[in-house]
């Protein structure tokens, strides 16, 4: 650092904080460490007592704290994001739509794994509203070497970081399985609970059914239903291990490609995820998603809302975190349920 005028010190990077007190009104750093000086804060500085300034000696390859993080957000900003200013090497990226958040976690560790440089995400693969915080990010020292931000974007490879999916699905139909539905013996209660998840991500239920438990029934009210074209079918009950729990073989027999039978979440092991041919995703839902206040319900429909295809890799590394603790408050999804 080097000891300049304060009337030559416009674009000159402060070396440390600068506190201005105005007695009974102010008392905080007025300027701190790392600003950038500008024309309008010299009478400021004169103001406060400072004819001369330590500031940074930048040299070629340097590169301010500011600057490098805009160097970092430009890895990571993609559309339907919006960036805050920079305030004290720092930027954050907010959703600018409700939608689903995700991150190439390979990608952003290869970066974060660069010395004294990092960006912080929250976990993909979850639902954001807009305006939620997604990332923020900073390098460490005050300047960094333009060097190691030249390794930073090419560990990051092509194309952004992060990524956000507006909801893409939009109509649903309900097949509720179960003769004591179908006869009218119990009310059901599993579709409004069913309507009211699907609801939150703007997904309308168009068509509702109640076949009973016979296989070739549920199998056929699942082919009727698609042929209305609903974005989304889903089956509710009978995905027990009992000999007459017949929803998996129905949506089998339906046509459908199976993802996976069973799922390393609790509550929600019993789920059934497939698709049929056009792409059109088919859900059985264990009793649980009933009364339980998550499930692996809630852990898969921000995906499946959003369009994006789930894998059996998706769905097998749900075993730790997969686990839903049942708190009395219930917090989700601002805890570790899923995650």
């Amino acid at each position: 650092m080097k000891l300049i005028s304060t009337q030559e010190a416009v674009g000159h990077v402060l070396c440390h904080d600068m506190t201005q007190i105005i007695p009974g009104q102010y008392k905080d750093a007025r300027f701190r460490k790392g600003h950038v000086v500008r024309e309008e804060d010299i009478p400021v500085l004169l103001s406060m007592g400072k004819e001369h300034l330590y500031v940074w000696e930048m040299v070629p390859g340097m590169i301010h704290e500011n600057d490098a993080a805009e160097c970092l957000r430009a890895l990571c900003q993609n559309q339907y994001m919006e960036s805050g200013p920079v305030k004290e090497g720092k930027i954050e990226l907010t959703a600018a739509i409700d939608g689903l958040f995700l991150v190439d976690s390979a990608r952003l560790n290869a970066v974060n794994a660069l010395e004294d440089i990092m960006i912080a995400t929250r976990h993909g693969g979850t639902a954001v509203r807009k305006g939620d915080k997604l990332a923020g990010m900073r390098v460490i020292p005050l300047v960094i070497e333009e060097e190691k931000l030249c390794r930073a974007e090419a560990a990051a490879g092509a194309g952004p970081l992060l990524e956000l999916r507006p909801w893409k699905l939009k109509t649903a139909a309900v097949v509720a399985t179960g003769s004591e539905v179908a006869k009218g013996l119990i009310q059901d209660s599993f579709t409004p609970v069913v309507e009211g998840k699907l609801a939150e991500f703007g997904i309308e239920t168009v068509d509702r059914r109640k076949p009973g438990d016979d296989m070739e029934a549920v199998k056929n009210d699942i082919l009727e239903a698609k042929a209305q074209g609903p974005d989304l079918i889903l089956c509710t009950g009978g995905m027990s291990v009992d000999p007459d729990d017949n929803t998996p073989g129905a949506i089998r027999r339906a046509g459908a490609r199976i993802v996976s039978y069973g799922a390393p979440v609790l509550p929600g092991a019993m789920f059934l995820l497939g698709y049929f041919e056009d792409g059109t995703p088919v859900l059985g839902l264990p009793g649980c998603v009933m009364y339980a206040k998550r499930t692996i319900f809630d852990l898969m429909l921000p995906r499946i809302a959003a369009g994006v295809p789930v894998t059996r890799a998706d769905i097998t590394v749900l075993g730790e975190g997969g686990l839903c603790l049942g708190c009395e408050v219930c917090t989700y999804p601002n805890c570790g349920f899923g995650k």
